[in-house]
């Protein structure tokens, strides 16, 4: 996890705009550099360090000498970096994982380089002597990138928008900055200015579709068969190899464990694996809440049952008030599912940050996206109804809860990890047929449930838990986080200003008090870029006016609660 940030053909002063790249510092907590491309004056990289791997030569741009011409600056892991050196017999330099991507553009180009990524990542690469520069971003956007393109050709790239927000620039009209879409790439020319034309914008991988480097994967063709117990058999491999190739790191890993099901299969498997793997340290998981959170107290069944170092997280609702405006402007949304779940995250990663040296952070988003386990899904008026919502709210993971995820760990300087959404684990669980992937007897992720059945690597009664929203669960079931939130803001917002709601913010108007204070603090922060986010997130197929999952006619306490 680092902070990447880039200017091509920029006409002002670079150590003035250089001050930008800060706003992103603490992506990067144990180095910096900005560095001039070379015959290039008014270009620049500027690059923050979380190291992770190869702490002697991991700075950036990354060079190395067989490619004096590239330079590349990327935010991310590439997971099969030494299958692919074994594959293809690349004489790597250095031991960083993004050392890969220099050989695989010089051998096969950018389309393929990009889709032999195993892994997250968010790139810039340079290529002086073709005149080139290309921007990419991983299939779910699990690391963020912006860009900032103005009419005359000026290009700047940043890991968060924040750092691009107060570039400056001689066009007159203000140049947009827009989320670069996950699973793409795109190519510049590079003219003798700096500045850059787009003259190619292509996705390299769909999360439908195998990912071409599963020939290289560590993990057999599977039997295709659709059987139950084939395709059970088939869930537990590659989940744990998911799981498996994540524990690449030479800094101490941690788990976040909100004692539902997904976070809860994540920290079980990391366990084995790592007792497996024979890591140096115990594993510390770590829970948030009130005293009488239903989540808490089911992350403390887990971690007693699979042996981790627990620590839990007293939360009150005053702390959770006082942290949302910070929380809003690590976000960069105000999204009101997604405010109100960052807070918990936010917290706890300070937590992690301040009392413990964990820095790597496993945690189980994207799976109720993938496994339709959002209770809404119970209303889905047909499989392929559910399956095509599946698909959606995985494209849409990056305006969603992989930004909160990214956003809050990287707040507090730390590496978040993913398994769920492994590319190789999506491809095959959305290649199931239709029907195998809804609800069942009332249960929804009903599948993903019987695939770990009898194994007791985490208690039943957790294995069939409810779903919970991880923003609901940390209070306790009398009142959920969302009541204390709405209780504070009704005072903060008056009535009248909810009159006019609708004129003062015509994009995406707020509907309640609380959805129009989050976007009062985020127009202070970032006035005008309302259009970052195209909608609200909700349920469908159900009258619904709050995204809380407690608010459903359909929810249900879990009977263990």
């Amino acid at each position: 996890m680092c902070g990447i940030w880039a200017l091509f053909g920029s006409d002002e002063c670079l150590s003035v705009q250089c001050m930008c790249a800060m706003k992103i510092a603490h992506r990067g907590p144990d180095a910096f550099r900005f560095e001039n491309v070379n015959g290039f004056t008014n270009c620049c990289f500027g690059f923050h360090r979380l190291a992770i791997v190869d702490q002697l030569y991991g700075m950036q741009p990354l060079r190395v000498k067989k490619f004096p011409y590239l330079w590349l600056c990327y935010n991310g892991e590439i997971y099969n970096h030494q299958a692919l050196k074994t594959k293809f017999d690349f004489d790597y330099q250095t031991k960083v994982d993004g050392e890969v991507l220099l050989h695989l553009y010089d051998r096969f180009g950018i389309q393929k380089m990009a889709s032999l990524l195993d892994g997250v990542f968010a790139f810039i690469l340079l290529d002086t002597a073709n005149r080139k520069v290309y921007l990419g971003r991983d299939t779910y956007g699990v690391r963020p990138l912006f860009k900032f393109l103005a009419d005359d050709g000026f290009l700047a790239v940043c890991s968060e928008a924040k750092g691009l927000v107060e570039i400056t620039h001689s066009m007159e009209t203000a140049a947009s900055i827009v989320p670069f879409l996950p699973g793409y790439f795109e190519v510049f020319d590079l003219k003798l200015n700096g500045k850059v034309q787009s003259v190619q914008f292509e996705q390299f991988h769909c999360c439908t579709r195998e990912p071409a480097h599963a020939l290289y994967d560590t993990v057999e063709g599977l039997s295709s068969d659709f059987g139950e117990e084939t395709v059970k058999r088939n869930i537990r491999t590659l989940f744990e190899n998911a799981v498996r190739k994540r524990l690449m790191a030479h800094r101490r890993i941690g788990c976040l464990l909100s004692g539902g099901l997904d976070s809860s299969l994540v920290a079980a498997m990391l366990l084995k694996l790592s007792k497996e793997e024979k890591l140096p340290y115990s594993i510390q998981t770590f829970s948030i809440g009130a005293e009488d959170s239903p989540d808490v107290m089911a992350a403390e069944k887990v971690a007693a049952h699979i042996g981790s170092e627990h620590h839990k997280v007293e939360f009150t609702a005053e702390e959770g008030v006082k942290a949302v405006e910070d929380v809003i402007f690590h976000l960069e949304t105000y999204d009101i599912t997604t405010v109100r779940a960052s807070v918990g995250m936010y917290l706890v990663s300070k937590y992690i940050r301040e009392k413990t040296d964990s820095v790597v952070i496993f945690s189980g988003e994207g799976s109720d996206e993938l496994t339709q386990g959002y209770l809404y899904f119970h209303k889905a008026p047909s499989a392929k109804a559910g399956a095509d919502d599946s698909i959606r709210l995985l494209k849409e993971l990056y305006l969603f809860d992989v930004l909160r995820a990214d956003r809050t760990t990287a707040a507090h300087g730390l590496e978040l990890r993913v398994p769920f959404l492994d590319h190789r684990f999506t491809a095959y669980y959305l290649s199931l047929p239709e029907e195998m992937r809804t609800p069942k007897d009332g249960v929804e992720k009903h599948l993903l449930r019987d695939s770990f059945k009898g194994l007791n690597l985490i208690p039943d009664e957790i294995l069939w838990r409810r779903k919970e929203a991880f923003s609901d669960g940390m209070m306790s079931e009398k009142k959920s986080w969302y009541n204390y939130l709405q209780e504070h803001l009704d005072s903060v917002v008056n009535d009248s200003q909810m009159e006019k709601a609708e004129q003062t913010f015509p994009h995406n108007p707020p509907r309640t008090k609380e959805a129009y204070y989050y976007r009062q603090v985020f127009e202070k922060f970032f006035p005008g870029r309302a259009q970052w986010l195209s909608h609200y997130w909700m349920p469908c197929w159900i009258s619904a006016t709050d995204p809380s999952a407690r608010t459903l006619s359909i929810y249900k306490p879990d009977k263990h609660q």
